[in-house]
């Protein structure tokens, strides 16, 4: 019966594309799975002329002499020697798999020609265009889909005491929040502290709001609260700290999973402006409240 009874390492391509590559075939006397010393010297002079090439696939054969299981492992034998012979010595793709198409290998009327073993490879010329003469398309980088979310423009909290308060929402801060990434460190612009406490004055509580609403709608994103002052080179009674502490309470109280927040004062360590400031806007610049995103 005539059969392809073994292919060991093949590609896992259409059969017709090895055809455009290099091949060389090495023959095996009858019911043998060793070269004799001719098709040995043949081998060897083809891996000294090959060492910069790459090995694309190894595809074992025999007649149709035989059973069909005695023919399998017969072949098997034969690429197993081959591949012994010039493992280490060529180079070999990566991507070798274990095929066999059953009656699809057109015999030879030349029973000598069958039995053989047959090297698929590039020269090293080709190696720079390996994929393209494989046929391998490059992958297309996958984009990550995020979910577009919406944030209001205005919205009502109740207070813990019952009574409810409107506050106008800065749309594009909760986007551009909402976006960062892991790293990525934001100001939260006018959130201003009655002086010398850590209480968030009135005007400002739509701020910490707007906060709590991109946490509530990114529950894997984890932050860092940031506090820092103005004027003072020194933070003696560790207000920035305070500030971001009370900020992270004020979120825990709504909610939001203390494990998600940290929080961290640095005093007047790191101004945006030189101390002590010019003037209000360089002083309000540096007296603020970032946010670091530490997790997506």
């Amino acid at each position: 019966m005539k059969k392809l009874v073994f292919i060991l390492f093949c590609l896992v391509l259409n059969v017709s594309s090895f055809f455009a590559q290099e091949n060389f075939s090495v023959y095996f006397d009858s019911n043998k799975f060793e070269l004799n010393t001719t098709q040995t010297q043949s081998l060897e002079q083809w891996i000294t002329s090959n060492t910069t090439g790459k090995i694309l696939a190894i595809h074992g054969f025999t007649d149709e002499d035989g059973t069909s299981g005695y023919n399998d492992t017969l072949a098997q034998k034969r690429v197993a020697c081959i591949y012994n012979k010039i493992q280490n010595r060529i180079k070999i793709r990566d991507d070798f798999k274990t095929r066999s198409f059953g009656e699809n290998f057109a015999l030879s009327a030349n029973k000598a020609q069958n039995r053989k073993v047959t090297i698929y490879y590039l020269l090293e010329k080709d190696l720079p265009r390996e994929d393209e003469i494989l046929g391998i398309k490059p992958k297309e980088p996958v984009s990550e889909l995020r979910e577009v979310i919406h944030y209001p423009e205005q919205m009502q909290f109740t207070n813990p005491d019952g009574s409810v308060n409107e506050y106008k929402l800065d749309v594009a801060f909760m986007k551009k929040l909402g976006e960062a990434q892991t790293g990525e460190k934001l100001k939260i612009d006018n959130l201003n502290f009655v002086i010398n406490t850590y209480i968030v004055v009135p005007e400002s509580r739509s701020k910490m709001y707007e906060l709590l609403l991109v946490l509530q709608k990114n529950p894997s994103m984890k932050v860092q609260i940031q506090g820092h002052l103005c004027c003072m080179p020194v933070d003696r009674n560790d207000l920035s700290t305070q500030r971001a502490k009370a900020i992270k309470n004020f979120l825990v109280g709504q909610g939001i999973n203390p494990e998600r927040l940290t929080y961290k004062g640095f005093g007047s360590s790191q101004p945006i402006h030189p101390i002590p400031e010019k003037d209000e806007t360089q002083r309000a610049a540096n007296r603020r409240v970032e946010i670091e995103i530490t997790a997506r």
